[in-house]
């Protein structure tokens, strides 16, 4: 029941604005419902009026009376009750296709705004891939559910509930006869459907692995390719590719077989109507006349009776799932946001520093990677930050920017924890320079407005003439509004930078974090980036991360980190002076270059 319950919390949830639709839906489904229960009542008078006529017209002493225009009138009737049927279809069709246009256009936004607030270890945790699954597997599998099969299940339980309610109010014999294989069938349904939903569930959780292994193949096939690692890539695709075959068999396998085993049992079912009707006629336990038309009105019924039971089992695949994506999603819904802290204070500028007391920090709780760091620095001076690979240089990063917070300790703005601040205003007044610049797709004038979007032209360009970048901009056809994307071979990896430099500088930050920013160019282009680096860092508090430790030698303090502790500090001359850790990292690298 659990399965079940958390799913139709999520259809409850975007559905309930769209109550009275849905309940003009229902309204409209009973009475087309109710005409086509109708309808088969009827068509029994109608057989019952025409075997009357017929035994009043072949005989001679009757014929003069008898007449066709009682048989005429039910004709008509049944005429009203299937058009009637109908056209209560068509305009619930229609509603529910807006209903379903509606909720399901919510249900993208309530999605994609959920993830823009959640939490970077949300995202470091999950494969893009996976997260792309939900909504391109999952909400597709929902939007194809609402729009085929859950309306659809409203009309055949009340079809189901309503067929039962006449049949045991015409003939409670007849009516037992025809509901008599019900329990078998729930039964054998019960086993097939637990399967089912086994492996479907199983199917989407497979699809979401391969999703994310493509997407992470795709993203390094460079690499792949480089290294002769094809034959390897595609070895454990087939794998996943096998694991997504088997749970898609089995799940349609199960769900499949449903249709014909309810196809079965409703020819078996009309068979013991129409023998036991039969019987009852011959036996006199119904006048011959009535009988005829009451085993007619009963065939039609026994029909109707597993309708419903048909149509759901067919149906019972994209139901479930529907309810695998929903399940799916309300894990998403349900994640932990950012704490923005609405009520905290506001940073608009740093007067006096930035300092890190005691801070304790583990990206889970059994291996904390920071032990104890304390460090300052002073309004706009530099710090930089250097040591091995793994030495928790990105991890300080990540703490002064808030995408986590410190396991114990203190990060402190002007001597107010970071914690304390409203978390866009902190942010507004930080900026970043990754080592893997990021565009969007868009012109160059739209990336590099990004963080300000109300910039002027002139701006921009004063933004991008002080990280280097302006004159190759103007080179271009259609300058700055050359269209350019994430994989657009226009700018080269250093140029790319160079726009994401001139991006945080239309920010105008007050505290700055540039992270291993030169890492992935040449030594001409990173020549260009140390201008701009310098042009960005000029007159503000900033943290560099490097590993060419030539670009922060002119650091007002250099941070030596090595397994997550500071093991020395000081401005370049010093620390070469001391010939420690530093020393021996600065002339190795002098060496290779």
């Amino acid at each position: 029941m659990q399965s079940f319950r958390e799913p139709l919390a999520y259809f409850k949830h975007y559905l309930k604005p769209y109550w009275k639709g849905l309940l003009l839906i229902v309204t409209l489904t009973i009475i087309s419902t109710w005409a086509q229960i109708e309808a088969p009542v009827y068509l029994g008078k109608a057989m019952t009026s025409l075997s009357k006529y017929l035994t009043a017209y072949l005989n001679p002493l009757t014929r003069q009376q008898a007449s066709l225009n009682s048989f005429y009138h039910i004709l008509w009737l049944i005429f009203i009750f299937y058009l009637l049927s109908a056209f209560t279809m068509l305009i619930s069709s229609w509603w529910t296709s807006r209903i379903n246009a509606l909720s399901t256009n919510q249900m993208q936004r309530g999605l994609f705004g959920k993830l823009q607030r959640l939490t970077i270890s949300y995202f470091d945790r999950h494969q893009d891939g996976k997260l792309l699954s939900l909504f391109t597997s999952d909400l597709d599998n929902i939007f194809n559910a609402m729009n085929q099969a859950i309306f659809e299940l409203i009309t055949q339980v009340v079809l189901y509930v309503g067929v039962i309610w006449m049949m045991f109010s015409l003939n409670v014999k007849l009516a037992l006869a025809t509901v008599a294989s019900t329990p078998v069938v729930i039964i054998i349904a019960y086993f097939i459907i637990r399967k089912a939903r086994y492996y479907i569930d199983r199917q989407q959780e497979e699809i979401g692995k391969l999703n994310g292994y493509i997407n992470e193949q795709i993203n390094g096939e460079k690499i792949i390719i480089t290294n002769g690692l094809q034959e390897q890539s595609i070895r454990e695709f087939n794998r996943l590719n096998e694991n997504v075959r088997q749970a898609t068999f089995k799940g349609q396998f199960y769900s499949g077989i449903l249709f014909p085993l309810m196809q079965g049992f409703s020819l078996l079912n009309l068979a013991i109507v129409i023998a036991y009707g039969s019987w009852m006629v011959v036996n006199g336990e119904v006048g011959q006349a009535v009988g005829l038309g009451l085993v007619v009105t009963f065939v039609q019924y026994s029909q109707q009776y597993f309708q419903p039971i048909t149509q759901i089992t067919s149906m019972y695949s994209m139901l479930q799932l529907a309810m695998t994506g929903a399940k799916r999603l309300l894990r998403v819904l349900k994640q932990p946001e950012e704490h923005v802290n609405s009520a905290g204070k506001q940073l608009t500028q740093i007067n006096t520093g930035v300092k890190l007391e005691n801070v304790h920090f583990g990206y889970d709780k059994e291996n904390e990677i920071l032990h104890g760091i304390n460090l300052e620095v002073a309004k706009g001076k530099m710090i930089a930050l250097v040591g091995p690979t793994g030495s928790g240089k990105t991890t300080v990063m990540n703490l002064l920017n808030r995408f986590y917070d410190v396991t114990d300790g203190h990060i402190l703005f002007d001597d107010v924890d970071v914690r304390d601040f409203e978390l866009h205003a902190l942010r507004r007044n930080i900026g970043i320079v990754l080592q893997d610049s990021i565009l969007f797709s868009g012109t160059i004038a739209e990336n590099i407005k990004f963080g300000k979007p109300d910039a002027s032209d002139q701006q921009m360009i004063a933004a991008a003439k002080q990280a280097h970048i302006h004159e190759y901009i103007e080179s271009l056809p259609d300058k700055y509004q050359t269209k350019v994307d994430e994989e657009n071979s226009i700018l080269s990896v250093g140029q790319k930078q160079l726009v994401s430099i001139a991006r945080t500088l239309l920010t105008d930050p007050t505290f700055l974090i540039l992270d291993e920013a030169t890492s992935n160019v040449d030594m001409v282009t990173e020549a260009k980036i140390k201008q701009a680096m310098d042009n960005v860092i000029a007159g503000r508090t900033s943290f560099v991360i490097a590993h060419r430790l030539k670009t922060i030698v002119e650091a007002d303090k250099i941070i030596v980190l090595k397994d997550g502790q500071i093991i020395e500090q000081g401005n370049h001359q010093q620390l070469l002076a001391e010939k420690g850790f530093y020393y021996d990292l600065y002339t190795n690298q002098m060496v290779f270059e």
